[in-house]
């Protein structure tokens, strides 16, 4: 039985390469150059369509350990972002030309996988496919996506057509000194949120640097997205009024501060992100401000100072899937035998993030196919936080998102020290990956 994967970038070539390595045969579609995407400007397979980073490379980095991990298992897509690396600092950086003729050098030359360049306007039902199109696909292949969802979903599972993503912070860099756990009215556990009461003066002040500072300006093919009513930039609901915000997502209703009685002028709330309570989202925070400008003005906000930002607020057109409630931990559709999705069409965001979601459906699809038993990547690891991330059924609004260390599971002990804690948690993680490795290789996966 051969296996199906659509679209030939970073997550679909992995996951074609992985596959192949354990003895599939492989088809990998790509549609260029006979259909180009918006973002696309080369034929190339494995084309980096913004930056030429793959971020950080040291292990104290999530993603750096992830790109270490991704070694381990004999990644194409680090392999060759390695020969082809560029001074860069502390990350790992490629010379964009040389990365891409190293990828598709391989994947061409693999007597187990066959290229087609060709567009796929229907998932096929009736073999293995792994759905690897990233965030913009053809119309043709839109719809046939959203169709399968829903019909997996009983008409509850389709596509979002708008990436609108809040800023996620590290709890551990949060000062809550000026804060108040409180949930509006009390409800649920009663301090389910972290509150920060805003006073005239200090509303004044983030009113005036969501209006002035710098905003991202669309790519062609975003600059015709409509906003949506209830999901506004905070910029966007500023420019329409002093009170809007105080009125909207900033709303101190419910929010009495515990310390003094009294109600503040407006609430910035930061809800969990997670079970664990290691990253909050700034809600109602969906932005177009460029990078630099959210972290100067969320920066001001009363104990955010020294915030680590997982994530900064973005909004633009992207196409991803509610992958908590639509796949297992396989990354397979759930209700379906053999249809999985891998790359940014998950909300797996960036670089490497991508093409671990490829190596990881490309072992699973594989195994499936061998009629081998069905394996989950450890818990501990990088990968394994990728699909953490995945599976977060605890937020309410899934967006987007690169790796961080907040879905790791903490260490036994605590350690304050947040360098040496990361490092034990990195430490950690390849022994579990090559335990992991291990058990594979008994079984003749990796051999």
């Amino acid at each position: 039985m051969r296996l199906t994967v659509i679209g030939g970038g970073l997550a679909g070539c992995e996951a074609a390469w992985q596959a192949a390595q354990l003895g599939v045969d492989v088809d990998l579609y790509e549609m260029r150059p006979i259909r180009s995407g918006p973002a696309h400007k080369t034929a190339h397979l494995a084309e980096l369509v913004c930056s030429n980073s793959l971020r950080g490379a040291a292990l104290e980095n999530a993603v750096g350990l992830l790109k270490e991990e991704l070694a381990r298992l004999d990644s194409v897509i680090v392999t060759s972002a390695r020969e082809a690396a560029v001074p860069a600092g502390g990350a790992l950086a490629v010379d964009r030309d040389r990365f891409a003729a190293a990828v598709e050098s391989r994947i061409a030359s693999h007597p187990r996988i066959t290229l087609h360049r060709e567009e796929v306007s229907e998932i096929p039902r009736d073999r293995p496919v792994i759905v690897a199109c990233g965030p913009l696909p053809g119309d043709a292949l839109l719809r046939d996506i959203d169709a399968i969802l829903r019909q997996a979903q009983d008409d509850t599972g389709r596509l979002h057509y708008f990436d609108a993503a809040s800023p996620i912070v590290s709890a551990d860099s949060i000062d809550e000194t000026p804060m108040y756990r409180k949930s509006r009215y009390e409800k649920g556990d009663g301090d389910d949120y972290l509150n920060i009461p805003l006073d005239k003066e200090q509303y004044l002040r983030l009113l005036n640097d969501l209006r002035t500072l710098e905003r991202h300006q669309p790519k062609d093919f975003e600059a015709q997205t409509k906003y949506f009513e209830g999901c506004l930039p905070i910029e966007e609901m500023a420019d329409r009024g002093d009170d809007v915000l105080r009125f909207g997502p900033l709303k101190p209703v419910g929010l009495r501060d515990p310390r003094t009685g009294k109600t503040p002028y407006a609430v910035v709330q930061l809800r969990k992100e997670n079970v664990e309570g290691t990253a909050f989202n700034i809600v109602g925070f969906q932005t177009r401000l460029s990078w630099p400008a959210q972290k100067e003005a969320f920066g001001k906000l009363p104990g955010l100072a020294n915030a680590e930002w997982l994530r900064l607020g973005v909004m633009h057109r992207n196409t991803f899937i509610d992958s908590p409630r639509l796949l297992d931990s396989h990354l397979r559709l759930r209700g379906s035998a053999a249809v999985y999705f891998a790359g940014q069409i998950t909300g797996a965001e960036g670089y490497v993030e991508a093409a671990a979601c490829g190596a990881m459906t490309g072992i699973h699809a594989a195994r499936a196919i061998l009629g081998l038993p069905p394996v989950e990547f450890p818990r501990e690891t990088a990968l394994g936080a990728v699909v953490a991330h995945l599976q977060n059924t605890e937020t309410h609004d899934f967006q987007p998102a690169n790796v961080t260390w907040a879905p790791f599971p903490p260490l036994q002990r605590n350690i304050r020290d947040k360098k040496e804690r990361r490092r034990l948690m990195a430490e950690r993680a390849l022994n579990a990956l090559e335990a992991f490795r291990s058990e594979l290789q008994a079984k003749t996966i990796f051999a």
